[in-house]
């Protein structure tokens, strides 16, 4: 059975973030690179989120990690973004495989959490990337 390893992440838990689940991660993963997703990305509060969207020119810039302990990360990752079993639904992310593009042009699967409640459409990021908003 081949077990999905990598993680897209586009807000507070990349590298250059000063958070404690970011330094998880970094110790936890292995970086990969840069990476984008078609989607749109909002600000919620302190951090974003990411939605779906038909639009290919919709482009959502973050990172991707191959984990190291799969079903460890993973659970400390759902954990942090409210996710699954002991959340209340509807959780405020779902986790979900989505095709990813590398830098190099490569596209990939990788795990990544999608914002599962209504947005603002006046906080869109508009360029896709959190770290720079």
């Amino acid at each position: 059975m081949n077990v999905l390893d990598r993680v897209f992440v586009y807000g507070t838990l990349m590298h250059g973030f000063d958070h404690p689940m970011s330094t998880l991660l970094s110790a936890g993963a292995e970086f990969l690179g840069e990476a984008t997703c078609r989607g749109r990305l909002y600000m919620v509060a302190h951090y974003p989120g990411l939605l779906h969207s038909d639009d290919a020119a919709d482009r959502v810039f973050g990172e991707v990690y191959r984990l190291r302990r799969v079903d460890e990360m993973l659970a400390a990752l759902d954990d942090y973004e409210s996710v699954g079993p002991g959340y209340e639904a509807p959780t405020l992310y779902l986790r979900e495989k989505l095709p990813v593009t590398l830098a190099d042009g490569r596209v990939i699967e990788a795990w990544s959490y999608i914002y599962n409640r209504p947005v603002d459409e006046r906080k869109r990021i508009a360029s896709g990337k959190f770290l720079e908003r």
